[in-house]
C-alpha cells in the first residue's frame, strides 16, 4: 500500500497563526527583527580603552542607535564617535573597519545591529 504524502497543516504549526481576516500571518518575532538590521560584526575589542573594531556590512552614522549582541553581550547604545585609521568620521560605509567607543564589554564575533527609530 503506497504512503500518502505528508501535508503541512498551517493551523497546527506553532509559528503561524490566523489574523482577524482569516489570512495567515507570521508570528510577532519577525516584526521585532524588522526593527533591527545587521550592520556589522565585532572583530576585536580593546579592553583598556573600551573600543570595539567593527567590520561593517552597511552604512553607520554618528548619532544612530546600535544594539550589540553576542553570547554574553547584549546592550544598546548611541554611537558617539566613529574612527577610521585614528581619524574621526561622521559616517562609515560598507566594508570599513571602524573603531567604535562602547559603554560595555564587547567580544569578538558579537553582532552589531542598527535600531530603526
Amino acid at each position: 500500500m503506497p504512503r500518502r504524502p505528508l501535508t503541512f497543516r498551517r493551523d497546527l504549526h506553532p509559528d503561524v497563526h490566523r489574523d482577524s481576516g482569516g489570512n495567515m500571518a507570521e508570528e510577532k518575532k519577525e516584526k521585532k527583527e524588522k526593527k533591527e538590521k545587521k550592520i556589522g560584526k565585532v572583530t576585536h575589542y580593546f579592553n583598556k580603552i573600551g573600543v570595539a573594531i567593527v567590520e561593517l556590512s552597511g552604512v553607520l552614522k554618528v548619532g544612530e542607535k546600535v544594539h550589540i549582541k553576542g553570547a554574553t553581550s547584549d546592550f544598546d547604545q548611541k554611537v558617539d564617535s566613529i574612527q577610521i585609521e585614528h581619524e574621526k568620521v561622521e559616517k562609515a560605509k560598507k566594508g570599513d573597519a571602524i573603531g567604535l567607543k562602547v559603554k560595555k564589554h564587547a567580544r569578538e564575533h558579537d553582532v552589531v545591529y542598527i535600531k530603526a527609530e
